[in-house]
C-alpha cells in the first residue's frame, strides 16, 4: 500500500465549503488504496489575524505565548477537516504537531525540526485512520509549543514524508503548479511540468511558491514533491532530481520577492571582526541576512549594506543600532521599499551571456539595480518594489519563457 503525504494551504481551507472539497479529494485518494497523512495550514488569513490581535493586546508579545497563540490556527483547520472526513464515512484522527511526534529546537517562532517520532502516526495508519496533522508547529524539550516560521507547513509535510518514507509528498495550493513567472504579473507564463530540486530551491528562496526548507529536505531525503491545485484537476509540477543528461542553455523561471528591506551601515572600521560583530547578534535572534555588499574606502573606513526580510527589519534595526554606535559608525539607515527579481536555471552554468542580457533587459525597462547577488544557477537583482512588474515582464520576454500554443 502506498503512503502519500498531502499538504493543504490556507486558501484551500478558507471556509467550510472548501474544507468539504478537500475532504472529498482526500477520500478519493484513500479509495485508491493509499494510506494518507495530511498536513494543514491555518484557514485563510488566520495566522495574520492572530498576530495582529496579539499586537492590539501588547506592543511586544512574549515569544512563547505568541507561538502558542499562532499554533491554534492549524488546530482549527486540523479538527474541522477531520470532522468533514468522518462525515463522509471514513476513519480519521487529528493530531497536533506535538502529538504527531514533531520535536524542534528551542526557538519559539522560528523553530527548526530536530526529529520526528513516527510511532503515533504509524499506529493510527495501522488502524486504517486518515491522519490529519497540524502543520507549522512542534514541541521543544520543555514540551512548549513552537512554530516553524512562515511556510512552516510545507516543511512539516516534507519532513513527515521523509520520516515515514512516503512515496510522494503532494502540496495542494491555489495555483496549478510552478510557473515560469507569477501568472498574476505575466499572463502567458508557462507551467513547468518537471523541475529539479536545485532550480526549485533557488526559485523558492527568491520568491516562488514553495518554502526553501521544504525543498532542502526533499532533496536530502529524495522525497518527490508534487505542487498542484486543490481547485482543479491539473497535473501540477513534480519536483525531483530530474534527469542526468547534459543541461541545455536555458533559464527555467523568473522569481520575485517583495519582502525585502535593506540596512546600510556607513563609516565603519575596515578591520577583522567587524562583520562578525554585526551579524552574530542577528543570527542569535534567528534573523536571516541575505545579500551583503561591502565597499572599502580610504583610511580603512568601509560601508556595509545587507538585506533582511521586511518583517524582520524593526527587530534587526533595534539590534544593529547599538552595535554600530559602539563601533563609531557614521550612520545606520534602512529602506523597506525594495524587492528582489531573479533568473534561475541549471542551464546557466558555464555559459556566458545570461547576466548581460538580464542587465540590458532591466535597463531597457527603466529598472534601476541597487544590488546584485549570484549563485551558479541564479542571478538576483535588488530593485525598487515599484519596479517589480516591469522587471518580471521584461525578463520573461527577454528569455523567451512564454506559453507556446
Amino acid at each position: 500500500m502506498n503512503l502519500i503525504v498531502q499538504k493543504y494551504g490556507g486558501s484551500s481551507l478558507s471556509n467550510a465549503h472548501r474544507i468539504k472539497r478537500v475532504a472529498n479529494i482526500i477520500t478519493k485518494s484513500k479509495d485508491k488504496g493509499n494510506n494518507i497523512v495530511v498536513v494543514v495550514s491555518a484557514m485563510g488569513d488566520t495566522t495574520d489575524d492572530l498576530i495582529n490581535l496579539a499586537h492590539t493586546v501588547t506592543i511586544t508579545p512574549d515569544d512563547r505565548e505568541l507561538a502558542l497563540l499562532m499554533s491554534t490556527g492549524e488546530i482549527v483547520s486540523c479538527t474541522l477537516l477531520t470532522m468533514a472526513i468522518r462525515s463522509l464515512g471514513y476513519k480519521a484522527i487529528s493530531l497536533s504537531g506535538g502529538q504527531a511526534g514533531i520535536m524542534t529546537d528551542g526557538e519559539y517562532n522560528h523553530a527548526r525540526i530536530l526529529d520526528i517520532d513516527p510511532e503515533r502516526i504509524t499506529k493510527e495508519l495501522n488502524s486504517d485512520n486518515i491522519v490529519i496533522v497540524a502543520g507549522f508547529q512542534g514541541t521543544n524539550n520543555k514540551m512548549d509549543i513552537t512554530t516553524l516560521g512562515r511556510g512552516g507547513s510545507d516543511t512539516t509535510a516534507v519532513a513527515l514524508a521523509a520520516k515515514l518514507k512516503a512515496n510522494i509528498c503532494e502540496i495542494y495550493t491555489d495555483v496549478e503548479g510552478i510557473y515560469t513567472a507569477d501568472p498574476r504579473i505575466v499572463p502567458n507564463a508557462r507551467k513547468i511540468p518537471n523541475i529539479a530540486y536545485a532550480e526549485m530551491l533557488e526559485l523558492a528562496s527568491y520568491g516562488a511558491k514553495m518554502h526553501p526548507r521544504s525543498i532542502e529536505l526533499g532533496a536530502l531525503y529524495n522525497v518527490p514533491i508534487l505542487v498542484a491545485s486543490s481547485f482543479t484537476e491539473s497535473s501540477g509540477t513534480l519536483i525531483n532530481w530530474g534527469d542526468n543528461v547534459e543541461l541545455v542553455n536555458r533559464v527555467t523561471g523568473i522569481a520575485h520577492d517583495r519582502n525585502v528591506a535593506k540596512i546600510t551601515v556607513s563609516g565603519i572600521p575596515d578591520t577583522p571582526g567587524i562583520a562578525a560583530a554585526l551579524f552574530e547578534p542577528l543570527s542569535e535572534k534567528a534573523i536571516s541576512v541575505d545579500t551583503i555588499v561591502q565597499n572599502s574606502g580610504i583610511d580603512n573606513i568601509a560601508d556595509l549594506t545587507f538585506t533582511v526580510d521586511r518583517n524582520d527589519l524593526s527587530a534587526a534595526m533595534s539590534i544593529i543600532r547599538p552595535v554600530t554606535e559602539n563601533m563609531g559608525a557614521r550612520s545606520c539607515e534602512s529602506d523597506s521599499t525594495l524587492s528582489k527579481v531573479s533568473i534561475v536555471g541549471t542551464g546557466m552554468q558555464n555559459h556566458p551571456g545570461y547576466a548581460s542580457l538580464m542587465f540590458k533587459s532591466l535597463y531597457e525597462a527603466n529598472v534601476n539595480i541597487e544590488m546584485i547577488t549570484t549563485s551558479e544557477i541564479r542571478i538576483t537583482c535588488i530593485i525598487s518594489e515599484y519596479s517589480v512588474e516591469s522587471a518580471v515582464l521584461a525578463l520573461h520576454n527577454a528569455f523567451h519563457l512564454e506559453q507556446v500554443d
